[in-house]
């Protein structure tokens, strides 16, 4: 096996920390443990109660570090496995000699050449599900790893060298690469994450990480209806080919829509046309622009175009994204837990009709909620149950301006009852808060969840 014997070179003679006991800094050191166990290695995690856990019960060679000082001696190693999780700003200054690796890294060193990775802020989950789907249907071997729950050394022993992998990449994932997958996708840059990085630059930088370290004969497909994009783009110059796609322009290069149709140019020698108003389940233009993407990196891969319409055409989507959860007393109720930024929250009101009530708010991360709020002061939306911090921030950005009842809770059950009794019947009611689930939840799958338990009660 050849990454493993890759994978050793980069290893051999280091000093071995993992940085974060979560899932991915689990699988980082079974994997260890099982391909190299002459290696020694010490796990760092800001848990206190992780030492009590019995994989080091059972493993108990490793060094633990855990608690609030838990990443105090971590220089005392000089390759440090970090998890998604740990915030790259907390490590601090890089002593000399030291080197910031990942899961992400040491498996695109191995396997680049095999993945299509998929990154953006909003719409990575749906995409990667679709791709994989769509291959799938196809065909071919393939799997699908990474932060949609996956950890890629958990699926490496099934990798062949016809195997292709899609392979979801968060910004964390890709803070510290330094190799890229063989087909990149950019979806879309948006405010998020603001608390795990010095700046928004830092973001976004940290995601087109997954071009930088592309080759010639690699393909970034990006969406060219953003100019963030644009201008970083411009910036990281990555090597390889580019292949934009775009829902308002038609260009040379990449995937457009023009009139009716779809058009794909750049693959081949002759344009590649799909009928715009292909079958579809997921609705909206943020996801008809994810498809334009989907469809790129899918001829490049020579898949036909019957697997890739079938798919899209019976293709629901995924759990807490515009999830349609039932009528109840004649009311209808959406689950959008999914959208933690504005941007999320104005597409899902852009593509349900008839939305009545609209519930926000979460914890506060310091996002600019400028632009919903104009978007709602402008809307037809009759209630708006607010939430949390971010919840009490956008209350006072309405100040008497809107016309709209607004009501205000501390608690998540309160603002959830109080959305019940005022939605209207044949009206929607959405959960689309645009803000994160922490303090009140775990994370946004957990908050989506509790939402449809309380539509039961």
């Amino acid at each position: 096996m050849e990454y493993l014997s890759i994978i050793e070179k980069l290893l051999r003679g280091k000093k071995i920390a993992i940085a974060g006991f979560g899932r991915e800094g689990r699988s980082s050191c079974q994997f260890l443990l099982k391909y190299f166990p002459e290696f020694p290695f010490a796990v760092f995690d800001s848990n206190e109660n992780i030492s009590n856990d019995s994989f080091f019960k059972n493993n108990p060679q490793i060094r633990v570090h855990c608690g609030p000082d838990y990443l105090k001696s971590i220089y005392e190693y000089n390759f440090i496995i970090k998890s998604p999780g740990i915030q790259g700003k907390t490590l601090g200054a890089l002593p000399n000699g030291v080197i910031i690796s990942s899961q992400t890294d040491l498996f695109l060193s191995c396997f680049s050449k095999q993945i299509i990775g998929i990154t953006g802020t909003k719409g990575k989950s749906t995409t990667t599900t679709l791709l994989y789907k769509i291959f799938e249907n196809a065909g071919k071997n393939v799997i699908i790893v990474g932060n949609i729950g996956i950890p890629p050394f958990d699926r490496i022993e099934a990798i062949k060298p016809d195997t292709h992998i899609i392979y979801e990449l968060s910004s964390h994932q890709l803070e510290n690469v330094t190799h890229a997958p063989h087909i990149a996708i950019m979806l879309n840059i948006f405010q998020e994450h603001l608390d795990h990085y010095d700046s928004y630059k830092d973001y976004q930088l940290a995601k087109f990480n997954i071009a930088r370290f592309q080759q010639k004969d690699d393909y970034f497909i990006y969406n060219s209806d953003l100019d963030l994009i644009i201008n970083r783009l411009h910036e990281v110059q990555p090597k390889s080919n580019l292949l934009p796609f775009s829902l308002v322009k038609d260009i040379k290069f990449g995937c457009s829509i023009s009139l009716d149709c779809i058009i794909l140019r750049g693959i081949g020698n002759t344009p590649i046309y799909f009928d715009k108003s292909l079958e579809r389940q997921l609705q909206g233009d943020h996801n008809l622009s994810n498809m334009l993407a989907v469809i790129t990196a899918c001829k490049i891969k020579g898949i036909e175009n019957v697997f890739i319409l079938n798919t899209i055409a019976a293709f629901k989507g995924l759990e807490h994204r515009q999830e349609y959860i039932g009528c109840f007393h004649g009311k209808h109720f959406y689950n959008d837990s999914i959208a933690t930024i504005p941007e999320a929250t104005i597409a899902a009101l852009k593509t349900l009709k008839d939305v009545d009530t609209l519930i926000l708010g979460g914890y506060d991360r310091g996002i600019d909620y400028q632009e919903l709020v104009d978007y709602l002061l402008d809307s037809e939306i009759q209630n708006l149950v607010l939430l949390g911090n971010a919840g009490e921030r956008i209350y006072k950005m309405f100040y008497k301006q809107a016309s709209m009842n607004i009501y205000y809770y501390r608690f998540f059950d309160e603002g959830i009852n109080k959305a019940k009794e005022v939605t209207p019947k044949n009206k929607i009611c959405l959960l689309s808060p645009a803000a994160a689930s922490y303090g009140m939840f775990k994370d946004f799958e957990e908050r989506g969840k509790r939402f449809k338990e309380l539509l039961h009660l």
